[in-house]
């Protein structure tokens, strides 16, 4: 079955050349994730081929696709082509066009294909649309489940057609639970070091929830902070009128916001809170610059070494007494 359309109220669309409504937009962000649901679902639980992606520059260098995550693909593009030619698309599966178009739909079939492929239903069909390059309508389906959230930019974020917020219980990082895909997604260095901090700050580190985490923030469930790094436009588009759309705060880990134009910039490092103060307790942590504190350490390393060195040289160079 598919989930009922939200019954929200849409803020106008402002630009002059635009004759497109929010509610239009909308409506088709639904039929996208219908179609979606529709290609996945037969594939669930059953006999699939599974190939590898290999990308070396990526702290995970190798990620599955399969059937289903190309079907559905093709069919939620096939669907934009025919109502909205103009419109720019961007997917995981088979790449971009017209990129810089007013509208772009941010297409993401199957994140978590790990999930799917293993039988755990935590996996999501992500759906944005983004005007000039900045997210307003996001999408998460889990068919399995047949729970999806829709998120609007000043309309807020419903969870099958009810709205939802997130908790404001929890505003500091030592009572929050924090989640993330994998430990293992964080490049040696600078992100490994700052996603170890937040581990240590928070009361309870979690993994395995993908683009799920996100959904569970938004709806006050009991998730109060996801932290990822090394993501796609298409794994975290979707979420940011998802997670704002219910009172979150989600941004890059400095506190920028997340757009098509600032992607090379955040390098898909995100962080998505239940509350502004919590994020500005986490960005405190993932902003802090790096270069300087490494530099300082190899110093004080490098001196403490070189300390060692005079001793002993110093220490060998004693005459022995007969």
């Amino acid at each position: 079955d598919a989930a009922r359309t939200p019954q929200v109220t849409f803020p106008p669309m402002t630009s002059s050349n635009s004759i497109l409504s929010m509610e239009e937009l909308v409506s088709f962000a639904n039929i996208l994730a219908d179609a979606a649901r529709t290609v996945i679902l037969p594939f669930w639980r059953q006999p699939i081929e599974v190939e590898s992606k290999m990308e070396h520059d990526r702290p995970i260098a190798e990620s599955p696709v399969t059937v289903a995550d190309r079907m559905a693909e093709e069919a939620m593009r096939k669907l934009i082509e025919e109502k909205y030619p103009a419109h720019g698309i961007c997917g995981e599966e088979h790449g971009n066009v017209r990129m810089d178009a007013e509208y772009v739909w941010v297409l993401d079939p199957i994140d978590g294909t790990k999930s799917f492929i293993t039988g755990k239903p935590l996996f999501g069909t992500l759906i944005a649309c983004l005007r000039d390059g900045e997210p307003i309508i996001g999408v998460i389906d889990q068919c399995v489940l047949k729970e999806r959230w829709v998120g609007v930019v000043g309309s807020g974020t419903t969870f099958n057609g009810e709205p939802v917020t997130t908790t404001a219980g929890c505003t500091e990082l030592k009572e929050s639970m924090m989640y993330a895909t994998s430990p293992h997604m964080f490049g040696d260095g600078e992100e490994a070091h700052k996603f170890k901090e937040m581990c240590d700050r928070v009361k309870r580190p979690l993994y395995g929830a993908d683009c799920y985490a996100y959904a569970i923030v938004a709806s006050g469930f009991g998730a109060d902070i996801v932290v990822e790094a090394d993501l796609g436009l298409y794994d975290y588009c979707a979420l940011v009128p998802i997670v704002e759309g219910s009172g979150g705060v989600m941004t890059d880990w400095f506190g920028r916001r997340l757009t098509l134009a600032n992607h090379e910039t955040s390098k898909g490092r995100v962080v998505a809170c239940a509350n502004a103060d919590l994020h500005k307790e986490a960005v405190a942590i993932l902003g802090k610059t790096w270069r300087r504190r490494y530099i300082s350490t190899s110093i004080s390393e490098a001196l403490m070494f070189i300390g060692v060195g005079i001793g002993l040289g110093f220490a060998l160079s004693r005459p022995r007494s007969s």
